[in-house]
C-alpha cells in the first residue's frame, strides 16, 4: 500500500491491528528458533506492538521499522520511556531499553542495516502488502539479512474475495512460493470466532498461519 494509506490510519486512530498485549503465538514459537540472546531482530511495519517490548526482554537487540512517527511516539510514550533521537540516510532514529524504531521506508534499508539482523519477526508487513510488492519486499529484505537469518512469519488465510485488505490473505502455498526452502508452516489455527471484524465484514473462514523461516526450518 502507499505510505499516505498508513499514516493516514495512525492520523484517523484507524488502527484495528494493533493488539493491546503480546502475541500469544510468537511466546510458544520464539524460544525453539534459538535465537542467540544478544542477536539483533528485525520487526518490520511495527507500529507500536507491545511485540517489541517483549522481544527486548528475552535480550535481544530490536530494530522495529515504522513509516508512522505517531506509531512510534505512542509506542515509547506508552512504554514510559524516554527514546535518543538521531537522523540518518534511512531515516528517524529513536531508541530505549533495547528497542531501536527508524521512522522510514523498509524499502530504504540497505545490507549495512539488514545484514546485522540476524533473526526477523513478521507479524504485520507480509500481510500488509498487495501481492505485487511481495516477491520485492521478500527479496530486498530477507535477500539481504545473513544467509543464517532465522525467524517467525504471521499469515492470515481467507477467501480473499469475500475482503479487500489490508491485512491480505496469504495461505501455505503463497508463502513457499516467495520463501521457498526457507519458509516451514508450523502452526495453523481457525481464529474466526475471536475476529467478530472479519465476520462482520464477511468472511466466513479465517485461520492464522505460523511459518519458520529461515536456514534453521
Amino acid at each position: 500500500m502507499e505510505a499516505d494509506f498508513w499514516l493516514q490510519r495512525w492520523r484517523e486512530g484507524q488502527t484495528g491491528f494493533h493488539q493491546a498485549r503480546v502475541t500469544p503465538l510468537l511466546q510458544k514459537y520464539w524460544p525453539a528458533l534459538e535465537v542467540p540472546r544478544s542477536a539483533r531482530v528485525l520487526v518490520p511495519l511495527a507500529g507500536k506492538t507491545l511485540d517489541m517490548v517483549w522481544l527486548a526482554e528475552q535480550g535481544h537487540e530490536v530494530l522495529g521499522v515504522e513509516l508512522s512517527p505517531l506509531a512510534i511516539e505512542q509506542f515509547f510514550a506508552e512504554q514510559g520511556w524516554s527514546p535518543r533521537r538521531w537522523s540518518s540516510a534511512y531515516g528517524e532514529h529513536y531508541a530505549a531499553h533495547g528497542v531501536e524504531i527508524i521512522c522510514g521506508d523498509i524499502f530504504k534499508l540497505d545490507r549495512e542495516v539488514l545484514g546485522q539482523c540476524q533473526a526477523a519477526y513478521d507479524r504485520a508487513a507480509l500481510v500488509a502488502l498487495p501481492a505485487a510488492m511481495r516477491a520485492d519486499y521478500v527479496r530486498h529484505v530477507y535477500g539481504q539479512m545473513p544467509a543464517s537469518h532465522r525467524g517467525l512469519l504471521l499469515t492470515l488465510d481467507y477467501p480473499q474475495n469475500e475482503m479487500e485488505g489490508p491485512p491480505f490473505a496469504l495461505d501455505e502455498s503463497q508463502v513457499l512460493a516467495l520463501y521457498g526452502a526457507g519458509a516451514r508452516l508450523i502452526d495453523r489455527r481457525d481464529i474466526l470466532a475471536k475476529e467478530p471484524k472479519f465476520a462482520a465484514r464477511g468472511v466466513s473462514r479465517l485461520d492464522t498461519l505460523v511459518f519458520r523461516l529461515g536456514a534453521q526450518t
